[in-house]
């Protein structure tokens, strides 16, 4: 586990990105068999880049086993963020939280 501080919610979401996207591209993972069925890579969070601001505001991005990424906010009662056309997870985490403000 890595832990950094930023001073700003741009330069915070910026590091998410940087740190997501990097975990994106390396990411590999295989089907996972259990006794309840297979998990595909899809299916499976490989990473959580997790961000943590003033007022309990929790938000991150999951990235999934298969290279692709979801962001959601709050913590024990995580919510997706719905990607609009065109944007990133990482575009949706900001349009979230710059919606919430403080952070």
């Amino acid at each position: 586990m890595t832990r950094d501080r930023r001073d700003t919610l741009t330069a915070a979401l910026a590091r998410v990105a940087e740190r997501g996207g990097r975990l994106q591209d390396e990411v590999e993972i295989e089907p996972l068999p259990t006794k309840l069925g297979r998990f595909e890579p899809a299916q499976q969070v490989y990473a959580r880049v997790e961000l943590a601001g003033p007022g309990r505001v929790r938000a991150g991005v999951d990235v999934r086993g298969d290279g692709s990424a979801e962001s959601y906010v709050g913590r024990l009662r995580r919510r997706l963020v719905e990607q609009r056309e065109g944007e990133s997870p990482y575009d949706a985490l900001r349009r979230a939280l710059e919606a919430q403000r403080p952070l």
